[in-house]
């Protein structure tokens, strides 16, 4: 008895070595591939003001955080099924059975990954994430702050600003511009032009940038009527192109979510519980690839790691799907908010009952 122990824990200790490192791998690919879509997004919010590689390293460590809540679950699930399908390829589940290990003792390493994921998933979700949303936040409204001056030449056409175009004749200083035009095209039915000899640039709250006017004239187009206004001084404020890049729930505690789902607005009180269900929802699907994971691999049959990396995508693309789907159910009040976002997480977790249980029973 005490000689099997031992080639359990070695056993053990075998598939817990390789379950990691494919985790690790998985996770970091996946991570690479989801922030991709991200950071093409910042910097295309970012383009017009100019951002370093510092800067950008900040932006993709606060990005971080955001991801793991969706990425653990599917890494742990990839290195599962790659890790469990191997084993079935080179016949050694089959040996490690006839020699009289139960299902339960040889899926032991995935129930130890698997609780450690949960319990880090629940940090950054509970914790990390909101902490992370907020700083990334700052980081961009720092950036725009510090970068949106020097952004703005002279001599060269601005784009920053969506549907308007600058330029500058001359910028004595960071803050000073000179032989000011501006098209104004955010109104397509009544588009303006502007010009000015002199004005200061500052900065706003969040995204906005204050472009204080002086000694101009403003021409606005309505059909074939033309309308022209002298003015010593104009105050223009004006946003970038794109919102924020963070949500707001993403930035809340679960406590705040909690206070928000008071609100009387029902719009504010569904997305609020979506949120708050969704940082739980996400962190217990760990829980469930711990039943789900091994059984599927054995499903997926001889098909090796590729075919273990298809079905672990295929998995996690339809329960997103279904997510997905659920959530918008619940916006549009068809449905609870409690079924659109706990919906796919109890098919799969009920599935990953019936097969776990299915293969323990063989």
């Amino acid at each position: 008895m005490d000689i099997f122990v031992i080639q359990m824990k070695i056993i053990h200790k075998s598939i817990i070595k390789e379950l990691t490192l494919t985790f690790l791998l998985s996770l970091v690919s996946l991570n690479f591939i989801l922030m991709m879509e991200k950071l093409i997004k910042l910097s295309r919010f970012l383009s017009g003001v100019g951002t370093s590689i510092i800067d950008m390293a900040r932006l993709i460590a606060y990005l971080q955080p955001q991801l793991l809540l969706l990425t653990i679950p599917m890494a742990l699930l990839l290195s599962t099924l790659i890790v469990y399908g191997r084993l079935n390829v080179d016949n050694e589940l089959v040996i490690l059975r006839v020699s009289g290990m139960r299902f339960s003792d040889i899926t032991m390493p995935v129930a130890v990954l698997g609780l450690l994921c949960f319990a880090f998933n629940i940090a950054v979700s509970f914790y990390l994430g909101p902490k992370s949303s907020i700083q990334l936040r700052n980081e961009v409204a720092d950036i725009i702050r510090e970068r949106t001056p020097l952004a703005i030449e002279e001599g060269n056409f601005n784009t920053s600003f969506k549907d308007i175009t600058i330029f500058v004749q001359h910028k004595p200083s960071e803050n000073v511009i000179r032989g000011v035009f501006m098209y104004d095209g955010r109104d397509k039915n009544e588009p303006k032009i502007l010009v000015a000899k002199e004005g200061r640039i500052s900065t706003q709250e969040g995204f906005a940038i204050d472009f204080l006017l002086k000694d101009g004239a403003i021409q606005m187009a309505k059909g074939e009527n033309t309308t022209e206004i002298y003015f010593d001084k104009y105050n223009m404020i004006l946003s970038l192109e794109s919102a924020s890049p963070a949500r707001r729930n993403a930035e809340l505690t679960p406590s705040e979510l909690i206070q928000r789902t008071g609100e009387p607005h029902k719009r504010v009180v569904v997305s609020s519980y979506l949120e708050l269900y969704r940082r739980f929802s996400l962190p217990l699907m760990c829980i469930i690839i711990i039943f789900f994971g091994p059984p599927l691999a054995l499903i997926a049959g001889k098909t090796g790691k590729l075919g273990g990396l298809t079905v672990g995508l295929t998995v996690f693309t339809v329960y997103y799907l279904l997510l997905v789907y659920g959530e918008n159910l619940a916006r549009a009040y068809r449905i609870p908010p409690y079924i659109g976002a706990w919906g796919a997480t109890a098919v799969l977790a009920l599935f990953a009952f019936f097969i776990y249980r299915k293969e323990c029973s063989r």
